[in-house]
């Protein structure tokens, strides 16, 4: 059976390095390929009409890959030709990925099943105006939030809990109370409140009267045993109920409190748990990501069917993002039996999942190559790399590199300000060890913010 041809179309800069690419890759590949290189230096930044007036072909390939920030639509091109046309990635170094030929996509078609259940807090809730809490509500539900979370204040019940509650619950969330406070827990359920965070042998016997779920915690953190009598008379009062063992801060017990979790599981393999994590994500210098990722393995792993998370310190804002990827991704993992890497780049906030150079060696062969007076900027290994047909200048210092520009190239207030914002992105990339491309944004995982090209395409004969 003959394999399908690929015809990739390039520019005169990219077309050395993808022939590279693909003939390290024709052993692995399900296709034969070829390559024809267009009349312009950079082929992503020219439009689909331009490509479909200067697209030469020889022989008719199955399909055609042009470069994935190219602009337009691919109809344009497929009326052209009459073949099939599909945009490939942004940068071509992600091509093993995009064709699935190595270890850097193990999911498949079922990745982003979870059964975990989020539930968000709104921190002092009476302190805010119940339209700020339904933006808050709606906002954190976007982020994955199935659960809303009413956090109450100490002392005296909030008179309005009753009509917060119900006007969520109009817009189809499902709301909980976090509350000890008898009078404010009982109007909050009559109002609707599907779960009551938290009950423990104090506060046990409002159980008896409430139709809703509660959340039951040991009276003394780290002891899930002391949970005994309280679990046996919920189950004989019929009632419906969630264990938390209470995850202690670092240094005031954490170990041990992970402990808890393992041995109440163990106690109860039968009855659904929970963990609040802000103790630790709220409490510890680091950004979120990470430590909410690693909780979640562990929620996973124990069958911790839910997690109480907030967002109140700004390196946890985006918790409830984090968590939701989070559970899909450990989900996968420990179903799966693979580990959970190569799979969720989304949480890959800081650095890159690989970082990609084209060296010395090929930077210097596209300075030879280079025909214009548009600036390229690489930056790999620590410098930044400015280059036209006149100049290649590198160095560690974006100030002292347009210096050095400026002595023999004639700069525009325009043009100064891209190359000022192409040179802020570059710094940061070699700063971080990310990953750099002149034009396109940063990868920030799920925080990137896709970046609009307002330059004109540099369509070089």
């Amino acid at each position: 059976m003959s394999k399908d041809k690929l015809l990739f179309v390039t520019g005169k800069l990219a077309s050395p390095s993808l022939k590279d690419l693909l003939s390290r890759m024709t052993g692995v590949l399900p296709f034969d390929w070829e390559i024809t290189t267009l009349p312009i230096n950079v082929a992503a930044l020219a439009t689909m009409e331009w490509i479909s007036s200067h697209l030469k072909i020889t022989t008719k390939p199955d399909k055609i890959i042009i470069p994935g920030l190219c602009r337009g639509e691919t109809k344009i091109l497929e009326n052209h030709t009459g073949i099939p046309c599909i945009k490939g990635p942004k940068d071509l170094r992600d091509l093993p990925e995009f064709f699935k030929v190595s270890d850097v996509n193990q999911k498949n078609s079922d990745y982003g099943k979870y059964n975990i259940e989020i539930i968000a807090e709104i921190n002092h809730a009476p302190d805010l105006s119940l339209d700020e809490i339904e933006t808050m509500a709606i906002h954190l539900a976007s982020q994955g939030a199935d659960i809303i979370d009413l956090g109450m204040n100490p002392g005296k019940p909030w008179e309005q809990v009753g009509e917060c509650v119900r006007r969520l619950k109009k817009l189809n969330f499902k709301v909980s109370i976090d509350s000890f406070n008898p009078e404010e827990v009982t109007n909050a359920v009559k109002a609707g409140a599907d779960l009551v965070l938290s009950i423990n042998e104090d506060n046990l016997e409002i159980a008896k009267d409430l139709d809703c779920e509660f959340v039951l915690i040991p009276k003394e953190p780290g002891k899930p045993e002391t949970l005994t009598k309280c679990v046996e008379k919920l189950l004989s009062w019929n009632r419906k109920f969630r264990i938390d063992p209470i995850l202690e801060p670092i240094g005031h017990g954490f170990a041990r409190s992970l402990l808890g979790y393992y041995k109440a599981r163990e106690l109860y393999p039968a009855i659904p748990m929970m963990m609040g994590t802000g103790n630790v994500t709220e409490l510890t210098d680091s950004d979120s990501a990470g430590i909410n990722a690693i909780l979640i393995a562990i929620c996973q792993e124990l069958n911790i069917q839910s997690v109480l998370t907030t967002s109140v310190i700004n390196w946890c804002r985006t918790s409830v993002k984090e968590i939701d990827l989070a559970r899909k991704l450990m989900y996968h993992a420990i179903t799966k039996q693979v580990i959970p890497k190569r799979l969720e780049s989304g949480l890959l906030l800081l650095r890159d999942p690989t970082y990609r150079k084209h060296g010395e060696e090929t930077l210097n062969r596209f300075k030879l190559e280079i025909k214009d007076k548009n600036f390229r900027i690489f930056a790999e290994e620590g410098l930044i790399h400015i280059m036209n047909k006149n100049i290649h200048l590198k160095g560690e210092d974006p100030y002292k590199l347009i210096e050095e520009v400026k002595k023999t190239e004639t700069i525009d207030e325009s043009h100064a300000f891209y190359l000022g914002f192409e040179l802020c992105k570059a710094m940061t990339a070699i700063t971080l060890g990310k990953n750099y491309s002149q034009d396109q944004e940063l990868q920030w995982g799920f925080l990137t913010r896709e970046e609009t090209i307002h330059r004109n395409p540099m369509i070089d004969k």
